[in-house]
C-alpha cells in the first residue's frame, strides 16, 4: 500500500500547493434579477503557515524504503521540511532502554533523509519532559538512571551504555519540546491552551527554528548534491563519447 501511495504523492504535493499558495475555486452567486447570468466571484484562499503531514506505516518501512524516500524528498524539493518524531513520555520513564530505542530512531531518521528533526515529547501532561531533556543534557545523569535499572536490563543494558556516549554529541544540536496533544500544552501559549487560543507555542517555535536550519543546511546540500549528480553525468557523457570516438576510429582503420 505504501508503494502504491507513492506513485500518486505528486497529487498530494499539488494539493498542499494549493492550500498554501492557491485561492479558491470560483463559485457563483445568486443575482437579484432571475434572467440574468450567475455573478461568478474568486475569493483569495487563506494562506496556512504550517501544514502537518502524517506518515503512512511503520517508522522504520517509511524510514528504510524507497516510498518513504520519494515522499520526504517530494515535499523537501516543495515546502521547507521539518520531521517530528513523537515520543511517549511515560514509556521513556519507565525504561532509559525505551528513551535510548527513541534516540536510535531518531537519529537513523536524520541521517537517512538529511532533514531537520524535532523531537516531540509527548503525554507531558501524564509525566513532564524535563528527565528526557535532563538525559540529553547530562550523559552522568542518564548512566544513573542505567545503574537503577541494572538488574532488569542484561545485555540490552551493556549496548545502551555504548549508544549513549555515540550519541552525546548528536543531542547538542537536537531541537526538541514537549507537548500535550490531550491538552494543547506545548502547542498553543500557556493559558491559551484551555481557552482555544492561537497563540505560538514550544513545538511551533522548535519547528519554526528547524526551518531556518532547513534553508541554512539542507538547502546548501542539496545544491551542492545536485552539482555532484551533474558533474558525474557529464563524465560519463564524455566517456561514452571518447569510447564512441575509439571504437569509431577503430572501424575506419579496418576498411
Amino acid at each position: 500500500c505504501l508503494n502504491l501511495f507513492a506513485t500518486k504523492f505528486d497529487q498530494v504535493i499539488n494539493i498542499l500547493e494549493q492550500r498554501a499558495f492557491g485561492t479558491k475555486p470560483k463559485k457563483s452567486l445568486p443575482s437579484s434579477e432571475t434572467v440574468d447570468p450567475p455573478i461568478e466571484e474568486e475569493e483569495a484562499e487563506e494562506l496556512v503557515d504550517y501544514i502537518l503531514v502524517d506518515t503512512p506505516g511503520q517508522i522504520e518501512a517509511f524510514t528504510w524504503s524507497a516510498s518513504g524516500t520519494i515522499m520526504s524528498n517530494c515535499l523537501a524539493s516543495s515546502f521547507p521540511t521539518v520531521l517530528a518524531f513523537v515520543v511517549d513520555t511515560p514509556r521513556c520513564a519507565a525504561s532509559p532502554n525505551t528513551f535510548m530505542s527513541n534516540m536510535l530512531y531518531a537519529c537513523s531518521m536524520l541521517y537517512r533523509t538529511r532533514l531537520p528533526i524535532v523531537i516531540v515529547f509527548n503525554k507531558i501532561d501524564v509525566v513532564p519532559h524535563e528527565f528526557c531533556v535532563d538525559w540529553m543534557t547530562n550523559y552522568e545523569s542518564f548512566q544513573e538512571a542505567l545503574d537503577e535499572n541494572a538488574s532488569q536490563a542484561g545485555y540490552y543494558g551493556s549496548l545502551t551504555r555504548s549508544l549513549s556516549l555515540a550519541l552525546d554529541e548528536f543531542y547538542k544540536d537536537l531541537t526538541y519540546c514537549g507537548v500535550s496533544a490531550a491538552t494543547g500544552e506545548g502547542i498553543m501559549e500557556e493559558g491559551n491552551a484551555n481557552a482555544g487560543g492561537n497563540d505560538t507555542g514550544d513545538f511551533w517555535k522548535a519547528v519554526d527554528k528547524a526551518a531556518m536550519e532547513f534553508e541554512d543546511v539542507y538547502v546548501p546540500d542539496l545544491k551542492l548534491r545536485i552539482e555532484e549528480q551533474q558533474a558525474k553525468k557529464r563524465a560519463v557523457a564524455r566517456q561514452s563519447l571518447r569510447r564512441f570516438e575509439q571504437d569509431a576510429e577503430g572501424d575506419l582503420n579496418n576498411l
